[in-house]
């Protein structure tokens, strides 16, 4: 085991609901081996554990890491409900485009 590999740091850490925060691979490989036996067999965490150790150890890609703990950790729970902004918009219409007239040739190319 690469102890470099799993002390690299997420591009962003990473909150938990307890609060906790998870900066390195180190804690968040720790955070899925705590977690019950019946919780770590979930396909999302699994996945989350399988990017973690190919980052970690096997040069994988970090970021995939990342958005499979990210995605873990949200397994689950409902969507947030979007931002009013996001519902309506800007809340203006875009003006409708005026119609181009279409050219056509008064005699077919003959």
């Amino acid at each position: 085991m690469s102890a470099a590999g799993w002390a690299r740091k997420f591009d962003t850490p990473i909150a938990i609901d307890d609060g906790a925060v998870l900066t390195t691979f180190r804690d968040a490989g720790r955070y899925v081996t705590a977690l019950p036996k019946a919780e770590q067999s979930k396909p999302h965490w699994q996945t989350a554990a399988r990017e973690l150790l190919m980052a970690a150890e096997r040069g994988g890609i970090m970021m995939l890491a990342e958005i499979a703990m990210r995605q873990a950790l949200q397994a689950g729970k409902p969507k947030p409900a979007p931002a009013a902004a996001e519902q309506s918009g800007s809340g203006r219409r875009r003006p409708e485009r005026p119609q181009r007239p279409v050219c056509r040739s008064s005699q077919a190319a003959e």
